[in-house]
Parts: C-alpha cells; sequence; structure tokens
C-alpha cells in the first residue's frame, strides 16, 4: 500500500548489526523508533492513521502521522478521518497499529517483510494482558521478531533522570500524559506497581477544552482552530496559575497586570485599497475619452434625426399627393380609391396628415404654436363629435346612439383636460412653495432648521395621537387614559359611530310605536353608517404626506436627524450600515484561557470527570504503598520527578508543590524536579536500557512465546537495575 509522508527513509538499515535492538516509544500522541544506544530517534511522527480514497483514480492511500496539506486537496477525506489505535494509554486497535508499524519500519530502511532486530516498545502502566498479548502476536506473527521486552515509559524516563542525578532511587514519576496522568512510586530503583495511580486527564483534553472556548468566543473564525493549530497556541502561551481565583478576579477587574498577561493571535488580514484621488493627466483623459464618447453619440442621434425627418417628409408628401387625387377622383369612384388606398375617408387621411406633420416639426424641434393647436384641435373636435350639436329630431335611431356615445367621449375628455390642468397648477404651486422654503433657509439656515424639527415633532406627535383614537376611540377610563380593555375602547372610530346610530334608532322605537320608515329622513340612517369617518381620514393622509417630506427635507439637511418610529407603522426598519472589517476583527485574544485550559489538569471535574487532580495523586499513590514507613514518604516526596508533555506548562512546579504540601504533614521535605527532556526521556532512557549488555535477560523470544502462549505474558515484569 503506498504511503504519503513527507520523512525521509533512512539508508542504514542493512549496516546495523542484528544484535542491536530497535527501540520504539509506543505513545498515545507520537511514535518514536531508533536503534538502541543512540541519543535521539530515527523517526518521529504522530500516532494517528488516515486513509482517504484518491478523487479521480479511487485508489486508497495510507497516511500515517503528519501528512503534506498540498497533497491532501487531491483526496477526499471526508469519509476517513484522523483515527488511533489507543484508548486512554491503551491500544485496541491492533490494525491501526499495524499501519503505524509498517511505517515506522519502512521509514527506518527495513526492506525485507521480516525484521531481525529485538524489539524493546513501551506500553502504559499496567498494561492489561489483553492488550500486551495482541501486540506480542503482531510483532511475532507479521513481522517475525527474534525477541520482545516490554517496559514502562514512565519508569524509563525516571531511570535515566536517575542516571543523571536529578532524582533518587526513592522517588514518584509523576507523568501527565496525552489522555491519562500516572503517578507511579520507585524503592531502589524499580517502581512498584501495587501503588501507582492513574487519572482519565492529560494533554488531550487542555487542547480539546481550549478549542471548544475559542469556538465559543470565535465563531466566525471555527476553520482558523485546528487541532494541530491549537495544540501550538497551548504549548505557546498556556500556563499555570498558582491561584487560580486570584488570577481569575485580576483579568475580571481588567487591571494593568491583567492586560500584560494577554497574549495576541493576528490572524491573515489584507487591507482594502485605499482609493487614491486621480491626476490632473487621469481626470483629462477620462474627459477626453467622455467627450469623444459624447461626441459619438450625437452623432448617431443626429444621423437618427435626419432619417427620421427624411421618412416624415416622405410620407408627409405621399399624404398630400393622395390628397390632391382624391379631389380629382369623381364623388361616384370615390369609395373605390379609398378602398384601394387603405383609408376609409378624406378625414382620416386629414387627420393623419396632421399627425405626421406634428411628427416632422416635433423632429425638427420646432416650437409649439398655440394658435395653430387650437385651430387643429376645433376642426378634429367638431369631426370627432359632429353629432353633438344636431337635434335629436334630425337624427335617426342610430345616429342617436352614436350621440350618446360622443357625448360621453366629449366629457371624460373634457374631465382628463381639466385633471390634466389641475396636476399642473398643483406642481406649479408646489414648485413656488419649495421656492419659497428655499429662500427662508438661504436667509437664516439655523432658524429655517429649528423650524423645521418642531414642525416634524408637531406633525408626528398629532398622527400617533390620531392612530391611537382610531384604534382605541376616544373613550376615557376617567383618568384621561385611553387604551384600555373595555369594549368600546377596542373599537374604532366608525364602528362605534355605527353603535350609537343603532342605539338610538332603537331607543326611539321603543317609546311607543315602531313607525321607522314612515318618513324619507329614516332613511339617512343607513347612509350614516356607511360612512367610515371620511373626515377623520382624510387629515391624517395629509399629515402623513407633509410629515414623510419633512422627513425626508431633514434627512437632507441635518446629518444627525433620526427618524422617530411612529406608532403602528408599517414601514420597515432600515438595514445597519455594514462596518468596513478592520484588523482588530482578525485578532484572537488569549486572556482567561491562557490558565483556565490547563486548570482541568487539577480540577478534573470541571469537564466532568470525577476523579483527583495532579497534586492528590501523589498522596492517593503513597497510601496504596503495600508497607507503611514514614521515612520511606518522606524519601519519596523528596524526589518528584514530573515527566511527559504537559509537565511542560509555565508554573506546573510550583503548582504542584503549593498543592503537595496542603495534603502532606507539616514539616514534609517536599521536592519536585522537572526532567531533563520531559517528551524524549522516555525514548532516551529505554535506548540507555537497550544498549545494556544484559538486557538480552529481559526479553522473551519467539520460541517461548510459541512454547509458553500469552499466560507467560501475565508474570512479565522487566526489571529495570541491570
Amino acid at each position: 500500500m503506498p504511503f504519503i509522508s513527507q520523512i525521509d527513509r533512512q539508508s542504514d538499515y542493512n549496516l546495523v548489526s542484528p544484535t542491536t535492538p530497535i527501540v520504539i516509544d509506543n505513545g498515545a500522541s507520537y511514535f518514536r523508533i531508533g536503534w538502541a544506544g543512540e541519543t535521539d530517534p530515527r523517526v518521529i511522527f504522530r500516532n494517528i492513521v488516515q486513509r482517504p480514497r484518491h478523487k479521480v483514480t479511487g485508489e486508497t492511500v495510507t497516511i500515517v502521522g503528519d501528512h503534506n496539506p498540498a497533497l491532501m486537496k487531491y483526496f477526499d477525506c471526508t469519509r476517513s478521518g484522523p483515527r488511533s489505535a489507543f484508548d486512554s494509554n491503551v491500544v485496541y486497535q491492533f490494525e491501526i497499529m499495524e499501519y503505524i508499524l509498517d511505517f515506522g519500519f519502512d521509514r527506518m530502511g527495513a526492506n525485507e517483510s521480516e525484521i531481525d532486530h529485538p524489539v524493546l516498545i513501551t506500553e502504559c502502566v499496567c498494561n492489561p494482558v489483553q492488550s500486551r498479548s495482541k501486540m506480542a502476536e503482531l510483532l511475532f506473527e507479521t513481522y517475525g521478531v527474534p525477541s520482545i521486552a516490554f517496559g514502562v515509559d514512565a519508569a524509563f524516563s525516571y531511570i535515566y533522570n536517575q542516571q543523571h542525578g536529578v532524582c533518587n532511587r526513592d522517588g514518584l514519576a509523576l507523568c501527565p500524559g496525552f489522555t491519562t496522568t500516572h503517578v507511579i512510586p520507585f524503592v531502589d530503583g524499580e517502581p512498584i506497581y501495587k501503588g501507582c495511580c492513574r487519572t482519565n486527564i492529560g494533554g488531550f483534553h487542555v487542547t480539546d477544552y481550549l478549542k471548544q472556548l475559542l469556538s465559543l468566543k470565535y465563531p466566525y473564525h471555527l476553520a482558523r482552530f485546528t487541532w494541530e493549530k491549537v495544540e501550538d497556541l497551548k504549548m505557546e502561551h498556556c500556563y499555570i496559575a498558582q491561584d487560580y481565583a486570584s488570577e481569575a478576579r485580576l483579568f475580571q477587574r481588567g487591571v494593568k497586570e491583567a492586560e500584560e498577561k494577554t497574549r495576541c493571535w493576528q490572524l491573515p488580514w489584507v487591507p482594502p485599497p485605499t482609493e487614491e484621488p486621480p491626476s490632473e493627466e487621469e481626470i483629462a483623459r477620462k474627459a477626453a475619452i467622455k467627450e469623444k464618447q459624447g461626441q459619438r453619440l450625437r452623432e448617431m442621434a443626429e444621423a437618427k434625426r435626419s432619417s427620421r425627418i427624411n421618412e416624415l417628409e416622405n410620407e408627409l408628401h405621399g399624404l398630400e399627393f393622395l390628397l390632391q387625387q382624391l379631389e380629382q377622383v369623381e364623388e361616384s369612384d370615390i369609395p373605390s380609391f379609398l378602398r384601394d388606398t387603405g383609408y376609409v375617408s378624406k378625414q382620416e387621411i386629414d387627420s393623419a396628415r396632421n399627425k405626421v406633420t406634428q411628427s416632422l416639426r416635433k423632429a425638427k424641434g420646432e416650437p409649439k404654436s398655440e394658435q395653430t393647436e387650437t385651430e387643429k384641435a376645433d376642426p378634429l373636435a367638431s369631426e370627432k363629435y359632429s353629432l353633438i350639436n344636431i337635434p335629436d329630431e334630425m337624427l335617426t335611431p342610430e345616429q342617436l346612439i352614436e350621440k350618446k356615445k360622443q357625448m360621453s367621449l366629449k366629457s371624460m375628455s373634457e374631465g382628463r383636460q381639466r385633471l390634466k390642468q389641475k396636476r399642473y397648477e398643483e406642481e406649479m404651486q408646489r414648485e413656488r412653495k419649495q421656492q419659497l422654503e428655499e429662500e427662508r433657509r438661504l436667509e437664516n439656515p439655523e432658524l429655517y432648521l429649528e423650524q423645521l424639527h418642531a414642525k416634524y415633532k408637531d406633525l408626528s406627535e398629532r398622527v400617533d395621537q390620531r392612530k391611537r383614537l382610531k384604534t382605541n376611540g376616544n373613550h376615557s377610563n376617567g383618568n384621561n387614559l385611553s387604551g384600555g380593555v373595555g369594549r368600546g375602547e377596542r373599537l374604532n372610530a366608525a364602528q362605534r359611530e355605527r353603535m350609537r346610530l343603532l342605539t338610538t334608532a332603537a331607543f326611539d322605537r321603543g317609546k311607543g310605536e315602531d313607525t321607522f320608515g314612515a318618513k324619507d329622513e329614516d332613511w339617512q340612517l343607513y347612509k350614516l353608517m356607511s360612512k367610515d369617518n371620511d373626515d377623520d381620514d382624510e387629515g391624517p393622509d395629509e399629515d402623513e404626506a407633509e410629515l414623510a417630506r419633512i422627513s425626508s427635507r431633514l434627512r437632507d439637511l441635518d446629518p444627525t436627524f433620526v427618524p422617530r418610529l411612529e406608532t403602528g407603522s408599517s414601514q420597515p426598519a432600515e438595514a445597519p450600515r455594514i462596518r468596513p472589517l478592520t484588523k482588530e476583527d482578525f485578532q484572537i485574544v488569549f486572556g482567561v484561557e491562557r490558565f483556565r485550559c490547563p486548570e482541568i489538569l487539577f480540577n478534573p471535574n470541571w469537564i466532568g470527570v470525577d476523579q483527583v487532580g495532579l497534586d492528590e495523586m501523589t498522596g492517593v499513590s503513597i497510601r496504596r504503598l503495600p508497607y507503611k514507613d514514614e521515612s520511606l514518604e518522606e524519601r519519596l516526596t523528596k524526589s518528584i520527578l514530573v515527566t511527559g508533555g504537559s509537565s511542560l506548562f509555565p508554573g506546573m512546579i510550583e503548582r504542584l508543590e503549593s498543592g503537595i504540601r496542603m495534603i502532606r504533614p507539616c514539616g514534609t521535605p517536599i521536592k519536585i524536579v522537572r526532567a531533563l527532556d520531559p517528551v524524549m526521556d522516555a525514548w532516551r532512557g529505554a535506548s540507555a536500557y537497550a544498549s545494556a549488555s544484559l538486557f538480552h535477560t529481559q526479553t522473551f523470544s519467539r520460541m517461548d512465546y510459541y512454547e509458553k502462549g500469552e499466560d507467560w505474558l501475565r508474570s512479565y515484569q522487566l526489571q529495570y537495575t541491570l
């Protein structure tokens, strides 16, 4: 199966002696493999596997550990996410583990399927026999390893630091790892597994907690918070607070010390381009282009106008020629002549000629003559309404019907003319009013604006009051307040008027004999009931139009003007203006998150893990020792080694020391030290151990596995002091 990786393949595999063991630090976060006796592993990669398909060929590839992001655009990763072989620091997915071992041995340079070197592989404390036996079966059956040794990673780190004088032979190894945290007591250089303690909290949970907090704080930058980036931010910015409550109060008060502890991550941001004013040459060039385009358009318009004039002149000459021929035709031949020309009468030809003449004058730009228009309109009107002035006695029944139609058309035409004249007068009056207002504004702008604001306020209050009265009515509840809960207040003015008229009529009929309808005046009641308070509606319409005009005027003159929200207004609110994005919108600020996330190592119940923290685990481990000795407890607390990736947080040693002093008796000597390299000391300790001459005595061979089976692994225990 093909691998995709950026890790170079080793080339000296065949040059190493077959007796040299291969050392594997199989951690839940990283996989490290190398040769025994060396100070650094040859290959390091993340202990995850991903198997996507190629988008074109459909071929499945295996991506182990870190991958090249540039190549991922060619693969479909939606159905295959990163998978780990671990569950709480225990290997349980051996199919994924086989991919990881294949890749590790391949990067070491192994060409053959069988590995002819002894293997020392790390495991967690008190690893289940099922997991250990499956790992042995995988190494023996699949890779043909001659011999295997299992050891605890935290124990190798403690022994390595002990050899360098960092810690004593008696002490505690506190290892906050990726998914779990272990405490292992050491007596005379050997781990006491009966006193071990484990908590299901580690660096994975800190990273996940930080990712959740940042995602909630900055949801619009969610795609930026990848696992790898949040892991880097955690290791770069997070720290352990000595007193979480007092540290949180600093950020709550926002003092200067909190500002100094705040960090900022600037995301990529490109400022919007600033529009520079055009130069004089650019303005002149654009003006020349615009003038050239305008000249071209004018030439095109002139050509079109000339063509139109020619067409109209030809049409006019044709109509005049037609009229001249019509005068020479005899009366009996006129119908047949008109039938050939397509016209019905001479009047229709005259009307067409007049229309063409008007169009021609309009095309030539000649001014209209009112006298000419009137002279032409009168004969046209007399021809169009020729039967109006003729008495009815002189008309036939068909002509009477036609006369009624002409009268109706003439009245409608006159009405349209009057309406047009009225609109023209209103427009002229509006222009004169606007001109007067503009003169007033120019004379005293401040006074004009003040009067405009006062008028707007008065009109808005009047409109609101009328709308309330129209909805709730004029009913008063005794306190001059409207809008009560009675039925009279829920009816509008028109409905209350109808109820009053009906009540009055019923009261009058109840006095005696019912004589309603005997008089013509009684039927006027229905006309009154059919009205919808027209008088009430006319005023608000004019006021609302004036209010809209003044509001528009104020928007133009006063930039600080904010229109009031009228009661019952159906106009939608103005959309908020979009603020352009700035550099601050692409900044991720770390404040309380810097110490809040690592705090779960001491308070796991914050994320729902009902277990003790790091400081309390030491007391639990000491109490679990099979023998009670005060001097031994003092020796253990005098040499506490902190190792593992999560021990790199600043302030970890001081916080652990203050927490352990609170649970130990007063005066107990406590010394806490950090490993030389909390991340790599486990592999280096295993490398030094595998390079010892007596290492072969701590392994079990493939023949032993075939002969004794996995039950022999139950009692297998590595001796760390050779």
